[in-house]
This record gives structure tokens, sequence and C-alpha cells, in this order.
């Protein structure tokens, strides 16, 4: 698109401070929605637990981006924290939503994260977007996160939802934590390894939302991932070989179930995930495969 006012919620994250380097470097005004009293001229604020956006913020927005939500990853799952998690996505997605849809020149695009979560454990089985969400709560979560963005969607703004994979980066995320383990020689497959894992560079993940965003027609969902899912074990053997560290190493599923509790499923589940709708869109990927995609984070 041409250089456009765009705001971003979520900016301050591994995806969402790629994105706003990249929009910014191509000239758009990228407005930050922040959790407290704005300290800048681009800086809007909003309360996702309270469901409050300053909506003047928002004016002469072209589009709206959603990142936001609290990590995944980053703590064992009670059930207090579980709340969080939905919390986090559901209340703040709603309430941008409903922002969106009440502007009187609403943005032209409302782009709102989602995660391969959607579809549970599909084992050796490929998915696409045609695809049921799966059983569990990462399904039930994500069901209910894409379900909050009907306000805008209802109101005739183009809403897309960005599924994403596992990030291979390393400033963070996922791949951020096993950077220095297989640096460290520590790095090895987890459980028996045979289950798929969905990746994407975080080159080609800000590309694709790019891509998404340019478009004047593409909306609702689609999967963020490499063309190509790969198993756990190949994945190990990838890193082993660019890292040239042993991977001998191995966790078994006991010892994650007991140290991450619930939250091991989702290490130890297979999602064969494919970007179907993102490749029929015309969008090409700059690091398709694990070896580019890992060699792209030392660049």
């Amino acid at each position: 698109m041409e250089a456009s006012r765009i705001a971003v919620a979520g900016a301050s994250g591994l995806i969402g401070t790629a994105l706003v380097r990249s929009l910014t470097a191509d000239g758009h005004e990228v407005v930050r929605l922040v959790r407290r009293t704005p300290r800048a001229d681009d800086e809007v604020e909003w309360d996702p637990g309270r469901q409050y956006v300053d909506a003047v913020g928002l004016a002469g927005c072209d589009a709206v981006v959603n990142l936001a939500g609290a990590g995944i990853g980053d703590r064992r799952w009670s059930d207090a924290y579980k709340r969080t998690i939905r919390e986090s996505r559901v209340l703040g997605t709603t309430a941008l939503a409903e922002a969106v849809a009440a502007m009187d020149r609403p943005p032209r695009v409302f782009l709102n994260g989602s995660a391969l979560g959607f579809y549970g454990d599909t084992g050796e089985r490929a998915v696409d977007e045609d695809s049921p969400p799966g059983d569990g709560f990462l399904p039930s979560l994500c069901v209910e996160w894409e379900a909050a963005t009907a306000p805008a969607r209802e109101a005739g703004v183009r809403t897309v939802l960005a599924r994403t994979g596992l990030v291979v980066a390393a400033e963070g995320g996922a791949w951020g934590r096993l950077f220095p383990l297989f640096r460290a020689g520590l790095g090895g497959r987890m459980g028996d390894g045979r289950q798929y894992w969905s990746y994407i560079a975080l080159h080609d993940h800000v590309a694709a939302l790019r891509h998404l965003l340019d478009s004047g027609s593409l909306s609702g969902p689609f999967n963020l991932t490499a063309p190509e899912p790969l198993t756990n074990r190949e994945i190990t053997a990838a890193m082993g070989r660019i890292l040239h560290r042993p991977t001998l190493l191995a966790v078994p599923a006991p010892v994650l179930r007991a140290v991450l509790g619930e939250m091991a499923q989702e290490v130890l589940g297979s999602q064969r995930v494919l970007p179907a709708r993102l490749l029929e869109s015309g969008f090409t990927f700059a690091f398709p495969g694990i070896e580019e995609a890992i060699r792209a984070t030392r660049t």
C-alpha cells in the first residue's frame, strides 16, 4: 500500500517489533498502542483488560494490526495463567474490533493475530485453512479469539486472521530459547521427535503480514507457516548441522510433562499445517526450507 497510517497493538513483541521496523523503513506512519499514558505522539492508550481503546487516536488509520497477547510459553499453565492467556487475546481483540467498527471512517483492514494452535494435534495428517478446529485449550482459545473480530467484519472492514506457526528467530519466541541450548551443545529431539513442527522464518512472517495488509481483497484465515512442515527430529538435525554442534541429547516425554505440565502437549503434539491460502494468493517465501530459515537468523 501507499504510505499509510497504521496502528499496531503488540508492537514491542518479537513479531510486532519486526513489523514496525519494516513499515517505518518503507515510510509508513506507525501508531503504537500502549497500556499506559502515552509519552509520544505516535502512541495511543488502550487497556485490553477493561476493553478500552482511545478511538480518537486511531483516527486516520488505514490499517489496524493486533498482535497483542500474553506469552503462550512464558510460564507453566496454571488455571490463572490460562485465563490470562485467553483474556489478553479475546478481550483485547473485542475492544479493538468494536473500536474499529464504531469509527466514522474505519480503517480499510483489520489484521488480527491467531495461531496454528487452532488445529490442535493433527498427527501426520496435513491440514490447511479449510480444516476444522481441534480439541483442547489452544483450539478453543483460537476459536474464541478469532470470533472476537466479528464487530469489525460485520461493519464491512476487511478482516484478516494470521494463524502463526513457530517463528524461527534468535531474538525471541520458542526458537529464541532453542538457539542458546543448541549452541551450547545441549540441543536434542523432544520426545520421540516424530511430531511435526510448522515453522516460518521471521523475515517471511513479516513479509506475509505486509502481503496481507497490502492486498485489497484478502480476508479470513491464513496460515503463516513454511510450505513443508518437518518433524522435530529433522529440525533438530538441521540445527546441529548449521550450528556445528552435537544433537545426541534427547528430552524424554515424561520429563517434559513433569517440567511443563499441560503445556508439554504443545511441544510433543504434532501440527502438520500447510499455508494453502497464502500460496494461492501469490505469496513467495524467501526462506522456505528449515536450513534457510535458520541461516536467515544469523545474517
